[in-house]
């Protein structure tokens, strides 16, 4: 595992176009079909990662909390399956059953969505207005593995907040940390 900190895309970027495969369903969707009225966000996650196992039922309860208002979630894995078999689809499945995951879990088996959003790391969050404009990009809390702080949401809760309520997007945006994309090198 190699602690890696978000890229932090650039504010303002147009949510890139995808069609990916739902581990959940069985059905390819496109951004376009799985964005939000209020707003979209979209997570880049994995199965092994002991930084997104830290934070899953948080992602679960924030997901149940604003997807009855308007929320898109999706969950993205970009993890190179045959170095990481524990990531691959079959077992995408299962953890989105077992943590009871209320939204499509996507596998970019090509790796070019996480390279569209320069994603880096997992977990690795942006969150994008009703236009799917980017408002928000980096770590769900302040909470890690091992640190005693618990997990809340609180970064991802308050942008979200401030789309519902018409405000202006603000405060320090701190970069996610977690294991970095495990990138095919084949």
């Amino acid at each position: 595992m190699s602690l890696t900190p978000s890229n932090m895309l650039e504010l303002g970027t147009k949510a890139p176009g995808f069609k990916l495969y739902d581990t959940v369903s069985r059905e390819i969707y496109s951004l376009q079909q799985l964005k939000g009225e209020k707003g979209t966000v979209i997570m880049f996650i994995c199965n092994h990662c002991p930084y997104v196992k830290h934070v899953n039922d948080e992602i679960v309860r924030l997901a149940n909390d604003y997807r009855v208002i308007g929320f898109s979630f999706i969950a993205i894995s970009s993890n190179d399956v045959k170095a990481y078999p524990q990531d691959n689809p079959d077992e995408m499945y299962k953890t989105a059953r077992e943590h009871n995951f209320p939204f499509p879990y996507l596998y970019d088996e090509s790796q070019d969505v996480a390279k569209a959003y320069k994603a880096a790391c997992t977990p690795d969050f942006y969150v994008f207005d009703d236009t799917l404009k980017l408002v928000y990009r980096g770590q769900l809390d302040d909470s890690r593995p091992k640190n005693g702080i618990p997990t809340s949401g609180r970064s991802i809760r308050e942008t979200l907040d401030a789309i519902l309520n018409n405000r202006a997007v603000t405060g320090t945006q701190k970069p996610s940390m977690g294991c970095n994309i495990k990138w095919r090198t084949y």
